[in-house]
């Protein structure tokens, strides 16, 4: 396995080791010592699996209270994934990193609690898999424009599918500070 440092905090790219012959291929896409080794002590609660078509995009999305870590892949398709820093008082507040995700490169994303998430799809469909730290709250569900000037993400679509929620989602100088994470040094 093999591990990225992205310029934000604790995000990381990890690359199982994948092995492969002409039956197809097999690989670890969870074994928590090695995650432990790389200083992801996460406890997953909760996996779920969503399937979008070409030019859907989720998110920015986050919970707040009880926040999220997600590790998140794509077992069929391609997406371009998206983590920005939404803790108040970050020295990377508003900055995002990205990373693409197919089914044939088979890489990680892990974004720790205090990152907003959101990813679209540039295959005709993608099956998108995320393992999470806490559990899912309707009631601490949130969202952020995922076109915000202000943190200025370069999506590779111009048009997006977006659902009702992500399309009338604030900006991220307009969500009050009691439903942001704090930044803990």
């Amino acid at each position: 396995m093999k591990a990225s440092l992205t310029s934000l905090p604790g995000v990381q790219v990890i690359e199982p080791r994948v092995f492969g012959d002409p039956r197809g291929y097999f690989y670890e896409s969870y074994h928590q010592a090695k995650y432990h080794e790389l200083g992801i002590d996460a406890r997953f609660v909760q996996t779920n699996v969503s399937s979008s078509a070409r030019g859907v995009l989720r998110g920015l999305h986050y919970q707040w209270p009880n926040p999220q870590g997600k590790l998140v892949s794509v077992l069929q398709g391609e997406v371009y994934d998206v983590a920005v820093d939404i803790r108040r008082g970050s020295p990377t507040f508003g900055q995002w990193t990205a990373v693409m995700l197919t089914g044939e490169n088979h890489k990680h994303f892990w974004i720790p609690e205090g990152y907003a998430h959101g990813f679209c799809v540039l295959s005709e469909m993608a099956v998108f898999t995320y393992q999470c730290t806490a559990l899912y709250e309707p009631s601490a569900d949130r969202a952020i424009c995922w076109n915000d000037a202000a943190i200025g993400i370069d999506w590779p679509i111009a048009e997006p599918l977006l659902s009702d929620k992500d399309s009338k989602a604030p900006l991220l100088t307009d969500i009050a500070p009691q439903h942001l994470p704090e930044y803990v040094a």
